[in-house]
């Protein structure tokens, strides 16, 4: 279904070339005055240049052409030379009557040419509880990944674990000198190994820092753990196997956190996973001649005559022959081209590591990791902080555990359910889950996600003001309108969305109208925070609508069913949003 905005803008481009001027005049934008008009063309001012002419004389001519079109309320011409417009009542509601027959989509068209884009979001470090830090890329990348799908292209997730490396040999090293008589430590063993893991979750959390504050203080230990690693990564086959159940036992946990924050991904693949195809990428960086030894390591150049600034190699491989994270990205690169083909992949990742992921980008473009037409796009987040600005902690300092934040955002939340209404606990217990979610991934997006923001809980869970809870709460209220008007008769079959009776009800339609135009930018811009300011303004706009309107005591049964219509079509048009946002709303609040 054609966008509203396209549709006006192609009868003012009519209306220019009627008047004898350039259709490119003609384009319409949202009106930054709407006390005045609704939409505005400001083309004759661009166009007085080329005609000679004063603008308003453009402005005048055109306006005259538009007063005779049937769209439109109004045309005016305004000096020095704007074009100010209202679109007629009638036609506005036709266009919402059409929205609300394509019951799934609501006139938002899916893509002609479906992409395949892989998204790297979460990059959780196995063996590590979640903490706030993973918060942003989680919610971000789950926004934009149903984003995606709802414009119709083929989104695939990838959770990219951090399995490999220092980390997985520190685990061994404490493992052994806990539990030295462990099958897992004999280099000779040729049998089966245990299923069951020798550790809990709880047991494998303790171990890691206690692992890494020694190997701090230890040389010693510290040599031990660097060389399980590197024996790790050669294929000791107890060491593999140990990495396996620790795989076992943190992904498990993982996915629990995860659901919890309504977030999924399509693939469970670490940094182990792209290990086999590290020694052939290495090999063909040297034959093609891009990668050569500097300083002991062996690096790939990727700077380029027009960077402002020096941009320093990609290095491949440590001196001693060990991979890195480079190492790592690259390789991935590699099996996601292979078993995929993406046309786009996109990395959901802190903004501070921009310039790792520009020698990566360009590391991968040189050597042809990926076809000169894959897009590699780096969307980099900002800073969750406290309220004194800084990087979000606990009271004694440290990260704080995400599960820990998550349930205290619950409790917050159910105190302030169980204060306002009297529910029972069970229920209250729920509600304030989905309510909760609702503070926390709408307070992250909407914030432009390039940007730091202040992580305020007073404020996210507030049901005033723009918050998630706010949101949910207009449409419980719409639910509750639809209830009424059910139990008390059914909407006739020829009811249907009528011109607006008010200017209220008209400010609604118009939010209404602008839904397939946000989604779009949402999608072309990856920005979820665009659809959270669309549904704040749709909620203003139905609040004062409802605030103004007396739905349920209106005496004319058609008119009644009129407003019910475009309640109904107002609630979708937020549910969809809201589920592209990764959040729900409850029956009551």
């Amino acid at each position: 279904m054609e966008k509203i905005l396209d549709v006006i803008s192609r009868e003012v481009k009519e209306a220019m070339k009627a008047g004898g001027y350039e259709e490119k005049y003609g384009k319409v934008t949202l009106s930054n005055r709407p006390d005045l008009c609704e939409y505005q063309c400001n083309g004759a001012m661009a166009a007085a240049k080329e005609y000679k002419c004063a603008p308003f004389m453009i402005s005048d001519k055109v306006a005259e052409i538009l007063q005779k079109n049937p769209m439109f309320e109004s045309a005016e011409s305004v000096k020095p030379g704007f074009l100010n417009l209202k679109l007629n009542s009638e036609y506005l509601a036709e266009y919402l009557r059409n929205m609300e027959a394509d019951k799934e989509r609501l006139g938002s068209d899916k893509c002609q040419n479906p992409r395949t884009i892989m998204i790297d979001y979460g990059g959780p470090n196995v063996a590590k509880p979640l903490h706030v830090g993973h918060l942003r890329s989680a919610i971000i990348g789950e926004s934009i990944k149903r984003i995606g799908r709802f414009v119709g292209h083929n989104m695939i997730g990838d959770v990219h674990l951090g399995d490999w490396g220092l980390q997985m040999g520190l685990i061994i090293t404490e493992l052994r000198e806990r539990k030295p008589d462990l099958v897992y430590f004999e280099e000779d063993y040729a049998g089966e190994y245990p299923e069951e893991p020798p550790f809990t979750i709880s047991e494998l959390e303790e171990i890691y820092p206690a692992a890494s504050g020694k190997s701090k203080e230890d040389e010693k230990y510290k040599e031990e753990a660097m060389a399980a690693t590197y024996e790790l990564q050669h294929g000791r086959r107890g060491y593999t196997a140990l990495l396996n159940h620790i795989l076992q036992v943190s992904v498990s946990d993982l996915k629990r956190n995860y659901e919890n924050l309504n977030v999924s991904f399509d693939l469970w693949k670490g940094e182990s996973d792209a290990q086999p195809y590290i020694p052939d990428m290495v090999q063909k960086m040297k034959e093609d001649g891009f990668a050569y030894i500097s300083e002991g390591a062996l690096v790939v150049d990727v700077k380029e005559e027009s960077d402002a600034k020096e941009i320093p190699p990609c290095m491949i491989l440590k001196s001693d022959g060990a991979s890195l994270y480079n190492t790592t990205d690259l390789a991935t690169i590699v099996w996601r081209m292979k078993d995929y083909n993406p046309d786009e992949i996109i990395y959901v990742v802190d903004k501070r590591q921009e310039l790792y992921f520009t020698q990566v980008f360009r590391c991968a473009k040189k050597t042809g990791l990926v076809k000169p037409e894959t897009e590699l796009k780096f969307l980099g987040f900002g800073t969750m902080n406290g309220k004194d600005g800084k990087p979000f902690k606990t009271r004694e300092g440290g990260v704080m555990r995400l599960e820990y934040l998550v349930s205290s955002i619950n409790e917050e939340m159910y105190k302030k359910i169980a204060d306002n209404h009297t529910v029972e606990e069970q229920e209250g217990q729920e509600t304030a889950k989905v309510v909760a979610l609702s503070a926390i991934k709408y307070g992250d997006l909407s914030n432009q996600a390039s940007k730091d923001y202040i992580f305020d809980i007073d404020r996210f869970t507030s049901f005033e003001g723009n918050t998630g809870p706010y949101i949910l709460y207009t449409i419980v209220r719409m639910k509750s309108i639809l209830k009424k008007y059910q139990d008390k008769t059914s909407l006739p079959e020829q009811a249907e969305i009528l011109p607006a009776h008010s200017e209220s009800e008209k400010s609604l339609m118009l939010e209404i109208s602008k839904f397939n135009s946000v989604i779009e930018s949402a999608y072309e811009e990856t920005a979820p925070h665009k659809l959270c300011a669309y549904i704040y303004d749709l909620a203003n706009a139905f609040n004062h609508f409802y605030h103004e309107t007396k739905i349920l005591a209106e005496p004319d049964e058609a008119v009644q069913a009129g407003y019910i219509k475009l309640l109904e079509l107002t609630k979708r048009v937020l549910e969809i949003c809201i589920d592209l946002l990764g959040f729900e709303a409850p029956e009551r609040m």
